[in-house]
């Protein structure tokens, strides 16, 4: 039986990597990366380059093991340094990932953009929020494409600008705490009544005074620049603010009532059954007969007369015969 040949590879074959490409005057360039680390890197979350590079070596084909020429790394970077020439794909370079991986990317970063927007947005109409599966609904409905390259916030509020145009849809107010001198209380109220804005409380510690508000998130900026120069201090006390349960104030009158003649029906109803069942006692008492049990089905049959006719039926002559078919003679 003769043996398989095995023949030396020439060339160094690199798999199970994360391959970053850079094509730059015509030539293709590209490094290995380890797995799910060049977004760490790219975020700053991973420091460490050897962490995040199988070789500080710059390939034409990863896959084959092809080396770059040094002439056009001279070209296309001015500089034969591998280690700077690393560092500029890694950060313009566009990563190669699988169909299927880049599908569950996208897929997942879909996700948390409509997440984001169903945490700053509501429905001005019924005053609470969409709901995840209604706002991917809506997304779908105006085509937004995800940009994997862009982050999940910034596409967030794209989106909300976007439906507003087609849909009723609100950013949810910020609740900021405002403190400024008393002197300089006239001038904060009347900019915030010009906002438009909702006045929850207002508070007093000393000479400071201190109003709760709820803002529009787009003049938050002109809010802190107007209480800076104001000698004051801001606080956020909420990002986005959501109506929290279904009750009112007002129905809560309407709620004790229904309530109390919902408790005294139950009464009621409570009162004649318990009648019912008694008077069904006394008749079971009066006319009681003594039953007999049958040994095979666990039925009660009545006098002696009906305990024969129940042993002459087809059904108890069928619950004999399978239970003698338990038995060996």
């Amino acid at each position: 039986m003769s043996k398989t040949l095995v023949q030396p590879v020439g060339q160094k074959r690199l798999t199970n990597i994360a391959v970053v490409r850079l094509k730059k005057h015509g030539n293709r360039f590209e490094i290995a990366c380890y797995k799910n680390k060049v977004l760490s890197w790219r975020s700053r979350v991973e420091k460490d380059l050897d962490e995040v590079l199988q070789s500080q070596t710059v390939y034409s084909n990863v896959s084959k093991g092809v080396l770059a020429k040094s002439k056009d790394l001279v070209q296309a970077f001015g500089t034969d340094d591998q280690s700077k020439v690393c560092l500029e794909i890694l950060e313009k370079g566009e990563l190669q990932v699988a169909g299927k991986e880049r599908e569950s990317q996208l897929s997942n970063q879909f996700r948390d953009i409509a997440t984001i927007v169903m945490q700053k947005t509501y429905n001005p109409e019924t005053k609470r929020p969409y709901t995840i599966s209604m706002i991917e609904r809506l997304m779908h409905d105006i085509h937004f494409a995800v940009e994997p390259n862009s982050s999940s916030k910034k596409q967030a509020l794209q989106v909300i600008r976007e439906l507003q145009k087609q849909y009723p849809i609100k950013r949810s107010p910020m609740r900021l705490r405002c403190t400024v001198p008393e002197q300089n209380m006239p001038s904060l109220l009347e900019k915030i009544n010009g906002w438009n804005s909702t006045i929850i409380s207002r508070e007093e510690s000393g000479s400071q005074l201190s109003v709760i508000c709820e803002l529009e998130p787009g003049l938050f900026r002109d809010c802190d620049a107007l209480v800076r120069s104001l000698q004051g201090r801001l606080d956020i006390l909420a990002v986005n603010v959501h109506l929290d349960s279904d009750t009112h104030v007002d129905h809560y009158d309407d709620l004790e009532e229904e309530s109390s003649s919902a408790q005294v029906a139950s009464n009621a109803h409570v009162t004649k059954l318990s009648e019912k069942l008694q008077k069904q006692t006394i008749s079971s008492e009066e006319g009681e007969v003594k039953q007999q049990k049958c040994n095979t089905c666990n039925a009660f049959v009545g006098d002696a007369k009906e305990y024969r006719d129940h042993f002459k039926s087809d059904m108890e002559i069928v619950d004999s015969k399978a239970d003698l078919k338990d038995y060996s003679f």
